[in-house]
């Protein structure tokens, strides 16, 4: 073995063994997110996030409109926007969990 495809070789293992110690070390991407809430666990101080979307303003939601998602219940101001949540709580749920 000449001395050109051995540091070909140790290049391409050494290549390997970054990306599997990148892979155990990147942040996991998940559905799943830990989510902000009170200690009745209910998301964003029962606050309808997809008014904040709608209506471009804070609305206080109602638990006759609520919907369990990610370990959370979320409240919402109508069956209209718990329904939306519903079909895409990724685009309607704060990031970061609400922090």
């Amino acid at each position: 073995m000449d001395v050109i495809t051995f540091k070909r070789i140790t290049r391409f293992f050494l290549l390997i063994v970054v990306a599997a110690i990148m892979g155990t070390w990147a942040p996991q991407v998940s559905a799943f997110e830990e989510v902000n809430k009170d200690s009745f666990g209910v998301a964003i101080k029962g606050y309808d996030p997809v008014a904040y979307f709608t209506e471009g303003d804070a609305v206080q939601g109602k638990s006759e409109f609520s919907y369990s998602w990610n370990e959370a219940k979320w409240h919402f101001a109508s069956e209209a926007n718990r329904d939306l949540f519903a079909s895409e709580p990724e685009r309607y749920a704060p990031q970061y969990g609400g922090y």
